[in-house]
């Protein structure tokens, strides 16, 4: 839970800088934003979290 919170912040945050920045227009953003929550409901999610969860074990696992 605290995983996928972060990312969804952090795409958020992205986002928002994008559109402030002209790189990505209101139009487009919604266009995405609506993507990504009906792709939430298909078939294919689990395998996304699944995904996303062994990347950042990946990068947890890093030690320096």
């Amino acid at each position: 839970m605290a995983i996928s919170l972060s990312v969804v912040l952090l795409l958020a945050i992205i986002l928002v800088v994008l559109m402030r920045g002209g790189n990505l227009k209101a139009g487009p953003a919604v266009v995405a934003i609506l993507f990504g929550f009906f792709l939430a409901s298909t078939g294919m999610a689990d395998d996304i979290q699944r995904f996303l969860n062994s990347i950042a074990e990946t990068i947890n696992s890093i030690r320096f």
